[in-house]
């Protein structure tokens, strides 16, 4: 774990890293904002699962973030949202398959199979190295994420229940088997065979007897990803709701799928992932 960059903001520190991940077998790339009150004791986490064509370097310059998690003594982690190198497969004529789009899955499928492992890779490898190496509580953490993120942010909570405190998302895709996002990517990570999707599918996670305590999610009215099809809020809202499930999907008028969206409404998220990380 070497740092690459540190920046002092808010009273805190935004911190970049490299390391050689053993889940993806290849170098990664990830941001740590650590608040004010780390400096005299471990505080908790939420990690922030960024969406297709991110790296660890959108949320951490445009969402606003660090002066919400200074306020509540919170430090943020911003994984990447793939493995990446020259020896990784990639579909460069793509933007949603590949480095850049790895959806948070473990894939099977060669090859794509010997780096593409982001889901053990957010929640357990890395959690691990931070928290051996920073001043972080263990084991208190959130989770939040945005788009394919807030995709990632939803199985991550559902199928280790338990394992986070709280969860959120901004403009989820909720039901990604039944999208041309989550088709594309999970025929080729997962395979054929769609009963394999349906454990990296949230909606499906939920029907199949999931549950966290509460989620929230806040989605905007124009984005336009909404409108493609590709989001499915209303499958979701149908699971959760045939389930028991709680959940509250904030329709938020006017607002798209960009960080300008996110960055109105994230002191609202610090807010209610503080309340269960206190």
């Amino acid at each position: 774990m070497k740092e690459i960059e540190s920046v002092k903001e808010s009273d805190g520190y935004l911190n970049r890293y490299q390391h050689l991940s053993s889940c993806c077998d290849c170098e990664m790339t990830f941001s740590v904002y650590l608040p004010p009150q780390a400096r005299d004791t471990k505080v908790p986490v939420l990690y922030w699962l960024s969406g297709l064509t991110c790296s660890d370097d959108n949320a951490r310059t445009k969402g606003g973030f660090q002066r919400f998690a200074a306020k509540h003594g919170i430090a943020i982690v911003f994984p990447d949202t793939s493995p990446r190198g020259d020896n990784v497969a990639d579909e460069p004529e793509r933007y949603d398959l590949g480095q850049g789009a790895g959806f948070y899955v473990n894939s099977t499928q060669d090859p794509w199979r010997p780096h593409y492992q982001m889901f053990d890779y957010v929640t357990a490898e890395l959690p691990a190295l931070l928290e051996a190496n920073l001043p972080l509580i263990p084991g208190l953490k959130s989770v939040s994420g945005h788009s394919m993120g807030g995709h990632g942010a939803l199985i991550c909570a559902l199928k280790l229940p338990g394992e986070y405190r709280s969860v959120s998302a901004f403009a989820p895709i909720t039901n990604p088997i039944n999208c041309g996002w989550g088709k594309g990517c999970f025929g080729a990570y997962l395979g054929d065979h769609e009963a394999v999707w349906e454990a990296y599918d949230a909606s499906c996670l939920v029907e199949g007897g999931a549950r966290v305590g509460d989620i929230l999610i806040d989605q905007g009215e124009a984005d336009e990803f909404l409108h493609e099809g590709q989001l499915l809020p209303d499958n979701f809202q149908a699971a959760c709701d045939a389930a028991g499930q709680s959940l509250r999907i904030r329709m938020q008028p006017g607002y798209d799928h960009s960080y300008h969206f996110i960055a109105s409404f994230i002191e609202d998220h610090f807010d209610y992932h503080a309340r269960f990380l206190k």
